[in-house]
């Protein structure tokens, strides 16, 4: 079949599963030949080909409501909604969204990229759905990992209490990004050896239906007897406990089984979950036999063998995290590591190879891993919570309540701070330093290459007035000479790159080399640019901006986050408050949010490179210096 034909999913509700089973075919040709040029989240599509075409066969979308969590499974979904034309765009600037989009279609109904936010959603719209008096269904497809979040368990509690009519899809591969962890994951793991459980029940109704009633007593015995059963097959109805009624285990690769479950589920009352098994990967060999995650997404690959196609370079940024964190714990036996579900990503893999013991991936629960710090803090130990700027966010309360306020000795490693490129609006690290530098007690260090991070990560962890974040970026360092010896970075004292007496580029991190390019051009017309690396975004270097507001020349601030409450902002609140009157512009992410691309092209859309920083700078000098 021509995928790039299809233009809604309507053409399924005909097809038999040996049409099905072809189709399915077909569909995991195309990911694996798409995917191959320029990545994507290949692993979790390939595990949910029959489980969508089924999903699509037996609802009717966009009427009948199907939501994804995390939105890392969806392109069957965006194949079948008449996308697939446009997966050679996938992830690239303008292209087709790696994630449901609202604006892409009237089929993606509820947007992700942060996982654990479908079953809130579902019960949103099952409630307006009631209100309004309407019948569609609600389904929210989640994963095993992302259930483990504490946003979905208070979901399940809260939809079991309402009893509303809602379906929940739990798509169980036993593998998130990273393998999963908890008692959740224990109570899954029975679920699945339990198959029996359902028919041996069902068996027994239709029993005990047979008996003539004689009264409410023997009603009572054989309710009793049901549970028993329950409690004696499967240890732990999590599910039903939670006030939902509990199908499966279901194989996510049968058309038959899954038809049969899901229509079960669609003729029954109040909240259903449908347990599906399936495997990440299914039909492609590398991807089936992946147990790291380095399948969950990956970039371009080689489809005969597999092979990745990796650009060689510098170390990474989160490579040289882990291993100056290893460096250190040598040391100091009071280092410990956290990571919410990442251990790969932020390469914490290699520091639990060594300490495992001192290594806690606590799942996908970032409140919990930032208290958690916080309680080791308070007894004497040095946590390190490594966490992607975007997921911070999600434990942001606990930043204010837990750490900051009781001023606990915990480092926040931020990992992909700044634009991230493919993963797009949900993954742009650009909110952290405009929600993190109001925070009393606070202190933000950022590198502009990986010699310093591993510096500023050494004085993170050998200061002791509070907490501290060291904030990097995504990809390759600059290859710049690593030093050998660590040694303590002066917090609040900024480094002058570059000398200057007609103007003033105050910037941090990935911008530094960008601020470098742009004076290198504003000097061929003559003008002299002081360029200034402020490598603590908080506590600001005082005496170095005084010195500047002294100059009385332009001052121009850069960075790569937001621009409201950002650096620049805490520039201008200095020059505001010490009576200055300098004048100030300000670059940064504008007041949107920035869709993927390839990060030089978002530079340029939102006029971050040296040209625009030259033509900024140029535009604020007094007229004689620009006619120089």
């Amino acid at each position: 079949m021509n995928l790039e034909e299809i233009q809604n999913p309507m053409f399924l509700k005909h097809y038999s599963n040996k049409q099905l089973e072809e189709l399915a075919s077909d569909i995991r040709r195309f990911l694996v030949e798409k995917l191959s040029v320029n990545g994507g989240h290949i692993g979790p599509n390939l595990g949910v080909v029959e489980l969508t075409l089924v999903l699509h066969q037996l609802f009717e979308s966009p009427k009948d409501k199907l939501i994804w969590d995390v939105g890392h499974q969806s392109y069957v979904h965006k194949i079948l909604t008449g996308r697939a034309n446009q997966f050679d765009t996938m992830r690239q600037y303008e292209g087709l969204c790696g994630f449901p989009k609202r604006s892409e279609s009237e089929h993606d109904v509820w947007e992700t990229g942060h996982s654990s936010t479908s079953l809130s959603a579902a019960m949103g719209m099952a409630a307006a759905r009631d209100l309004k008096g309407e019948k569609e269904h609600i389904v929210a497809i989640i994963g095993d990992g992302a259930l483990t979040g504490g946003m979905a368990l208070e979901a399940l509690n809260h939809i079991g209490h309402e009893q509303t009519n809602l379906i929940v899809v739990l798509n169980d591969n036993e593998m998130s990004i990273a393998p999963n962890v908890g008692a959740l994951h224990g109570i899954l793991g029975r679920l699945r050896t339990a198959g029996k459980y359902q028919k041996a029940k069902e068996e027994l109704e239709h029993l005990v239906r047979k008996i003539p009633a004689f009264g409410g007593k023997l009603a009572d015995t054989a309710e009793r007897v049901k549970d028993s059963l329950k409690y004696m097959m499967v240890q732990g109805m999590f599910f039903e406990e939670m006030g939902f009624t509990y199908l499966g285990p279901v194989d996510g690769h049968d058309f038959a089984d899954l038809n049969d479950q899901l229509n079960c589920a669609k003729k029954m009352s109040g909240p259903v979950l449908v347990h599906v098994l399936t495997k990440k990967g299914k039909g492609y060999r590398p991807a089936e036999e992946d147990e790291t995650g380095a399948w969950h997404g990956t970039g371009p690959y080689k489809i005969e063998s597999g092979e990745m196609v990796k650009k060689s370079g510098p170390p990474s940024y989160p490579s040289v995290f882990a291993n100056t964190l290893k460096k250190i714990a040598r040391e100091d036996e009071r280092v410990v590591a956290i990571t919410p579900a990442m251990p790969g990503g932020s390469k914490l893999d290699l520091f639990a190879e060594e300490f495992p013991h001192r290594m806690f991936d606590v799942g996908i629960a970032e409140q919990h891993a930032a208290t958690m710090a916080a309680g080791l803090a308070t007894q004497g130990m040095k946590p390190v919570y490594a966490v992607y700027s975007t997921f911070l966010q999600r434990g942001y309360d606990q930043v204010v309540h837990d750490i900051c306020r009781q001023n606990l000795n915990v480092v926040i490693a931020i990992d992909r701070a700044g634009l991230v490129g493919a993963d797009g609006e949900t993954h742009q690290g650009v909110f952290d330093i405009a929600f993190l530098r109001s925070l009393p007690n606070m202190v933000i260090l950022n590198p502009q290459n990986e010699n310093e991070l591993q510096h500023m990560l050494y004085t993170a962890l050998c200061y002791d007035d509070g907490p501290i974040a060291v904030r990097y970026p995504r990809g390759n360092g600059t290859g710049v000479k690593m030093d050998e010896q660590l040694k303590v970075w002066p917090i609040g004292k900024w480094d002058v790159l570059h000398e200057g007496n007609d103007a003033t580029i105050i910037t941090f991190g990935t911008m530094v080399p960008v601020a470098i390019q742009a004076v290198a051009q504003i000097e061929q017309s003559g003008t002299r640019v002081r360029l200034i690396n402020a490598t603590s975004v908080k506590p600001l270097d005082e005496a170095l901006l005084m010195e500047v507001a002294s100059a009385n020349h332009p001052v121009l601030t850069l960075e790569e986050s937001v621009l409201q409450g950002g650096f620049g902002s805490a520039v201008l609140e200095f020059f505001h408050d010490q009576g200055c009157q300098v004048d100030v512009k300000r670059l940064g992410i504008p007041d949107r949010f920035i869709e993927h691309g390839r990060v030089e092209e978002l530079y340029e859309e939102i006029g971050l490179t040296s040209r625009h920083v030259a033509d900024a700078l140029v535009s604020m000098l007094p007229t004689r210096k620009k006619r120089a």
